[in-house]
């Protein structure tokens, strides 16, 4: 009985703990730098500019604003006035108005914000003015009665919606607009210092998202991954990374990322990514991203319609590093640890089989009943880690999770789970003003006794059908201490948009990089 008891331990051992691939991969096909993709226009602003090139302004109503600082006459004022008239434009938020052939203007172009637009619709307003402007060449000046941060707001806007992925295209490839845009305000050094110091750091974070999102899975990877968001964060202060490799976590006991990783000659890794502005406390909210950089299900294989797509299931990890990006590079007085869960999941002899058990640093046990639920796998350690090495006040888990929060909100809302009241209304607050909103959905105790398992602690899956987004948020949340406030955000149904939006071109959204920045200098 003893020597059967120890061949069974030895081969759970070898099962928890899995060997490493002994084959390493880099990459293939050619790997660019981020300044491959199209340039984008430069922002600037001044009190005044010359009368050419396209002309965007701001509306609230159906008035012209008085547009000081625009070479504008009585007669361009006045046909644009009839021409507002005919087509009853009201200024409401996102209405538009072209008009060709007024003065020196190759256009003009008249972008509804609203009445007393608060500072996400004037953002949005920037952000419909690039996407209309999106084939003109010409210089773009942009006025309106917005003032010094308003101007701020819409040159955020019109960064986050000029975003264009296309560096992998040689034929038919359009030329990016090279005109830059210029912001007329009566006070434009103050107006240039809030774009500066708050908005184009976040507009760079989301770009850092999206990017990595977008790029194919040949090119980002786990090691690649982090040379990019160590590229990224290269000589920003306050800022610490730390990352594990394969053979660190394995010594470590974290057998459920390594797991995932196991069928894939790219090893796993764990980046964490501390960031510490001044005056901020002791203990750090930790953001804790799924980082699959691509998803095949491994043995419990994907349909192959679609699997194309799974080179974004690391959107999650994506858009904590992008969060971490802005909050450092414009020094918020925060204390944020970002957390890239990362790993390939593919189906090859060394892959994890649907029965396998894994243990997690802790020692807890899962029984993997199906190893397409692999996202919940990779968070499990990655929450132990971080709170037994950086004690965070909070976690809040992002991730590309599951189809059924497809099914219960579309492409309108991520999916919040929460235990802790106070964290959940923090994330809805954060989301409404970020204008990347969420939902909350049900941790109901009883869907925590469809994960209990007979041989392990618990299973990452229930093995018949039921409430999907709520159950993969339970065996995320069974990994963080009760005690800990805890948020989960499934975002699988908004991490890539189907057509654009004023704040979101087409392709992956970059979704939480704007929602974590609110919700950190919100104080959480």
């Amino acid at each position: 009985m003893r020597t059967k008891s120890l061949l069974l331990a030895a081969c759970l051992s070898l099962t928890l703990a899995p060997a490493a691939h002994a084959q390493t991969v880099t990459g293939s096909g050619v790997v660019p730098s981020a300044a491959a993709n199209s340039a984008e226009r430069a922002i600037g602003f001044a009190a005044s500019a010359p009368a050419n090139g396209a002309l965007v302004v701001v509306m609230t109503d159906a008035t012209l604003p008085p547009l000081g600082g625009i070479a504008l006459g009585a007669s361009e004022r006045g046909a644009i006035a009839a021409a507002v008239a005919a087509a009853s434009f009201d200024g409401k938020a996102g209405s538009t108005l072209s008009l060709r052939g007024i003065g020196a203007w190759s256009r003009i172009l008249l972008v509804g914000a609203g009445t007393t637009p608060a500072p996400l619709a004037l953002a949005e307003a920037g952000g419909k003015a690039a996407q209309e402007l999106k084939s003109e060449a010409h210089p773009v000046t942009v006025a309106g009665a917005y003032g010094d941060a308003g101007a701020a707001d819409v040159a955020y806007g019109f960064a986050l919606g000029q975003y264009r992925f296309d560096r992998y295209k040689t034929v038919d490839k359009k030329a990016p607009p090279t005109g830059a845009v210029t912001l007329v305000g009566a006070n434009p050094v103050a107006a240039e210092a809030a774009y500066k110091n708050r908005w184009k750091p976040l507009a760079d974070g989301v770009r850092l998202s999206r990017d990595l999102a977008n790029e194919p899975a040949n090119v980002i990877y786990p090691e690649s991954f982090v040379a990019r968001v160590r590229e990224a964060l290269a000589g920003t202060p306050g800022v610490s990374i730390e990352v594990l490799d394969e053979a660190a976590m394995r010594k470590l006991g974290m057998g459920t990322i390594v797991g995932v990783g196991q069928g894939s000659p790219r090893g796993s890794r764990l980046m964490l990514v501390r960031y510490r502005g001044a005056g901020a406390p002791d203990a750090p909210i930790a953001f804790v991203g799924k980082g699959i950089t691509f998803d095949s299900g491994g043995i419990s294989l994907k349909p192959g319609a679609g699997m194309w797509d799974m080179k974004g299931d690391m959107s999650g990890a994506a858009s904590v590093m992008g969060a971490v990006v802005s909050l450092a590079k414009s020094r918020a007085p925060v204390h944020v640890v970002g957390v890239a869960a990362l790993a390939e999941n593919m189906p090859d002899g060394n892959a994890q089989r649907p029965g396998d058990i894994t243990r997690t640093l802790s020692g807890k046990t899962i029984e993997m009943l199906n190893s397409d639920a692999e996202g919940r796998l990779v968070l499990a350690d990655a929450n132990e880690y971080v709170a037994q090495a950086y004690k965070p006040r909070a976690i809040v888990n992002i991730a590309t999770l599951t189809g059924a929060i497809v099914g219960a909100l579309d492409d309108q809302y991520a999916g919040l789970f929460a235990r802790d009241e106070k964290l959940a209304a923090a994330l809805l607050a954060a989301g409404t003003a970020s204008g990347e909103e969420l939902w909350r959905m049900p941790l109901h105790k009883n869907y925590a006794e469809k994960i209990k398992s007979d041989i392990a602690d618990i299973r990452n899956i229930a093995p018949s059908q039921g409430p999907g987004a709520s159950i993969g948020a339970h065996v995320i949340g069974y990994f963080v201490d009760e005690a800990t406030p805890w948020a989960h955000l499934d975002i699988a149904g908004v991490n890539d948009a189907s057509k654009a939006s004023p704040l979101v071109p087409k392709g992956m959204t970059g979704f939480g990089v704007r929602l974590l920045d609110q919700l950190a200098r919100d104080g959480q």
